[in-house]
This record gives structure tokens, C-alpha cells and sequence, in this order.
């Protein structure tokens, strides 16, 4: 099929699903299922290979999302039953302000997420930036959407995550400055994500169902009075599975392929077996600290299961529909039309990571695709290392833009912050958009100094 025509289905297929979602109040789930069934026909993929499209695309999306979403959620519940979390927001509110809460957690959130994935440092803020919210006495959008900037702006541009350590691998950029220059280019995009937040109409947004919205509940004064986990249990159920991430992506660094450190440290730093480890210390220590029973405790787990069930399966049939895009030929359509057009390669990198992240959603796809289409071009331009470093976080820059529908981010953020689309599109996209410019900026002016 000719490229246009690939492009011409891709517009086509979100338009549809927008108008589903949006207008027509169509289940996510099911509208997305049928768009991704529509395409994949449209697309020319043989009767027999659509649904095995459709599974595996579920399948790889889940594979990741589903473990971590359920645990987290399990760490999360047992935090807001117990009122943790305005425990955790008092005690820091009392000694920072009101008015400084909001950049003190974006900040939290940055350094937290250079070791820790978008998803799991996200799933794991979220209950802690409702009770923050509740405290300050302020619209929990305020504080979720800069925390959510801030992760995801290490997330594509800081190894040891996994799509700059492949965009670094592909065009040979050294590990060690890409991670100085990405958390200085991450920086000021933080900082415009929280002052846009800022300037945004966030009051007018009703807040619809959050897994997290629990800690929105009752009054400060009387969750606080009564017994249970203060700040300290609450930080440590938080710090240790973060930990445990930190030590083993980093420390896998600096051991030897193959060996037993090297084992050890990638068990002990999943973000599944990290998680474990959190949802046994809440379920220890804050059960203690509530005089729980083992029924009590149980229950309360099981109970959130019931709240991200449909998070799991939106952020699968996301994954759907991005594997659609891509089996079908659009992403590669795309790509090829940006690399015809001859633009200067800093800008080229730019444009067709963020083009891919429109397309077909996945940021690590997007990263992992432009690396490979641009590797020829770096390797026989004559580049220095510092301006190969450059390319690659120009790509990484535009794999962060642009998060929408096709995105499992994009339902994780809405989701847990009880955005709808429309909503979601007019904050948490646009505000992609604008840090995705903000961070390509920052990389272009290094690079005139260079």
C-alpha cells in the first residue's frame, strides 16, 4: 500500500476513535478494540493475522503494565486505607508550606525517577499526590501533572532507562555524558510543566473515579488524630521497593555480564520483585500499626484490584492499537517520508521520534526506531561525542511528546487521575507537546555552543 495512504488510515483511525470516546461516550476499551480491527483490515493484514495482531499486542503491553499496575495499586491501597498518605502530606506540608509542596514533590519526583520506570514511579505517587492535595487544600491536578512531566522526562532521556540506553548503544554516545546532559535538559522541562500546570484551568476539570481518590476522604484533622503508619512507615514502604530499583539498574552497570551479581541485581531491582518487597512491608507494618487482623489485611489488598481493573485493560487495548499501527506499516510509512526530506539531523532525530510517538504511541518504540533509522547518518557525519549525545536526547526529547490515546501512559496518567479524554488530551498532551519543545530547545543551544 502506498504511503499516503498508511498515513491517510493512521489520521483516520485516531479521528474514529476520538469521535467514539469523546462524542459518542463509547467504552475506551471496546472503541479501541474496533478501530483496531477496522484498521488492521484497512491496513491490508490477512483475515487470519488480525486477531493474532490484536492478542499479541495486548499481550505485550500487559506483559509489563498488568504485574506492576496490580501490586502497585495493592502498596497504594493499603497506604490510603490507613490514612498514610495525609499523614505523609501533613508532616511535609507543616514543614515546607502550602505553597511550596507542589515544586517540592515535582522535585521528588525527578530524582526518584531517574532510577525508577514512568509507570511504576507514577502508580507509586499517585496515592501520595492525592493526600498531598488534600492537605494543601488544592486540585490534585496541580500536583499529578509536573510529577508526571518530571518522570517521564528521565524516563526518555536518563539511562539507566531502557530507551536511551538503546539509542545510546545504536549510535555509540557515551553512557556517562548523556546522563549529566539529560537530567540538565529534564530540568527546565519539569519546571515548565509545573509553571504551564500553573496557568492551566485545573479547578473547572471535575476529577472523575482514581484508584487514588480514597485519599481525598474525610477530613485531615480526623484521619491524623487517630492511631496508625505515620510519615517515617509511610516514607519507608515508599523508599525501599525505590530503592531496590535504584540499586539493581544502576549497580548492573558496573558488574559483569553473565555473572552472579549480575543475576542477583537484576531479580532484586524489578520493578515486580520491588513491589513485592512493598506490598509485604504495608502489609507488616501498616497492619500492625492499625491492629488489622490477616482477613483485614487481605481484603484490603484484594479490594484494589477491583479500582485499576479498568486501567489494565484500557492500557492493553492501547497497546492494541499501537501494535496495529505498526504491523500495518504506518509507522514505517512515516518514517520513511521524514527521512526523504532531507532536514539537518538534529532536527530529523526530533521530528521522527516525535512523529513515531504520535503514531504509534510507545516512546521506547519511537526512541529505538528513529536510533536505528539515524544511525548511518551519525556514524559517517563526522560528529563529535558530545554532539552525538545531542542527537540521541533530541530523539529521546521527541519520544516524550505527543502522548495520547495510542499511549499506555496516557491511560495510566488519566486514569489514576480521574481525567476523561477530552480532558486528558487538553492537559497531559498538550503539556507533552510544550516540555517535548522545551527539552529539544535546551539540546539545540547546548549544541550552538558546542
Amino acid at each position: 500500500m502506498s504511503q499516503a495512504y498508511l498515513l491517510g488510515l493512521a489520521v483516520v483511525a485516531i479521528a474514529v476513535l476520538l469521535v467514539l470516546v469523546i462524542v459518542l461516550k463509547l467504552s475506551a476499551f471496546v472503541a479501541m478494540l474496533l478501530v483496531s480491527i477496522g484498521t488492521a483490515l484497512a491496513g491490508g493484514l490477512a483475515l487470519d493475522q488480525v486477531i493474532s495482531t490484536l492478542t499479541d499486542g495486548m499481550a505485550k503491553t500487559l506483559g509489563s503494565v498488568a504485574i506492576i499496575v496490580g501490586l502497585g495499586a495493592m502498596m497504594g491501597k493499603m497506604i490510603e486505607e490507613s490514612g498514610g498518605a495525609e499523614r505523609l502530606a501533613a508532616a511535609f506540608t507543616g514543614k515546607l508550606g502550602v505553597k511550596r509542596v507542589i515544586m517540592a514533590v515535582t522535585a521528588a519526583a525527578f530524582i526518584l525517577g531517574i532510577p525508577v520506570f514512568f509507570d511504576v514511579g507514577f502508580i507509586i505517587l499517585a496515592p501520595i499526590i492525592f493526600g498531598f492535595a488534600k492537605v494543601a487544600g488544592i486540585n490534585p491536578l496541580k500536583i499529578g501533572l509536573p510529577v508526571g512531566v518530571a518522570l517521564l522526562a528521565v524516563h526518555v532521556s536518563v539511562p539507566p532507562h531502557p530507551g536511551p540506553v538503546a539509542i545510546a548503544a545504536t549510535l555509540d554516545a557515551d553512557l556517562g555524558m548523556m546522563t549529566i546532559i539529560g537530567i540538565v535538559c529534564g530540568i527546565p522541562m519539569a519546571v515548565v510543566g509545573y509553571l504551564v500546570s500553573k496557568r492551566m484551568k485545573l479547578d473547572k476539570i471535575k476529577i472523575g473515579a482514581s484508584p487514588a481518590a480514597s485519599a481525598m476522604r474525610g477530613s485531615v484533622e480526623e484521619i491524623t488524630a487517630r492511631p496508625g503508619p505515620g510519615a517515617g512507615t509511610v516514607l519507608t514502604i515508599i523508599l525501599i521497593p525505590l530503592a531496590m530499583i535504584m540499586v539493581g539498574t544502576t549497580g548492573a552497570l558496573f558488574v559483569e555480564d553473565g555473572s552472579l551479581a549480575k543475576r542477583a541485581l537484576s531479580l532484586g531491582g524489578a520493578p515486580i520483585t520491588a513491589l513485592l518487597v512493598g506490598v509485604a512491608l504495608a502489609y507488616l507494618l501498616i497492619g500492625s500499626k492499625e491492629r488489622w487482623n490477616l482477613s483485614k489485611r487481605s481484603s484490603v489488598l484484594d479490594s484494589a484490584l477491583d479500582t485499576v481493573a479498568i486501567i489494565i485493560f484500557v492500557t492493553g487495548a492501547g497497546g492494541v492499537f499501537a501494535n496495529v499501527l505498526v504491523e500495518t506499516g504506518v509507522g514505517a510509512a512515516l518514517s520513511d517520508l521524514l527521512v526523504g526530506l532531507g532536514m539537518p539531523v538534529l532536527l530529523m532525530g526530533y521530528v521522527i521520534a516525535l512523529a513515531l510517538r504520535a503514531a504509534q504511541g510507545s516512546a521506547t518504540v519511537a526512541l529505538l526506531t528513529t536510533a536505528g533509522l539515524m544511525v548511518s547518518a551519525v556514524q559517517g557525519g563526522g560528529f563529535s561525542q558530545i554532539q552525538i549525545v545531542l542527537i540521541a536526547l533530541a530523539i529521546g526529547f521527541g519520544g516524550f511528546g505527543l502522548s495520547h490515546i495510542n499511549d499506555s501512559g496516557f491511560w495510566i496518567v488519566t486514569k489514576y487521575l480521574g481525567l476523561s479524554v477530552a480532558d486528558g488530551l487538553k492537559t497531559w498532551t498538550l503539556l507533552t507537546a510544550i516540555c517535548s519543545l522545551v527539552g529539544f530547545g535546551a539540546v539545540c543551544l547546548i549544541w550552538l555552543v558546542v
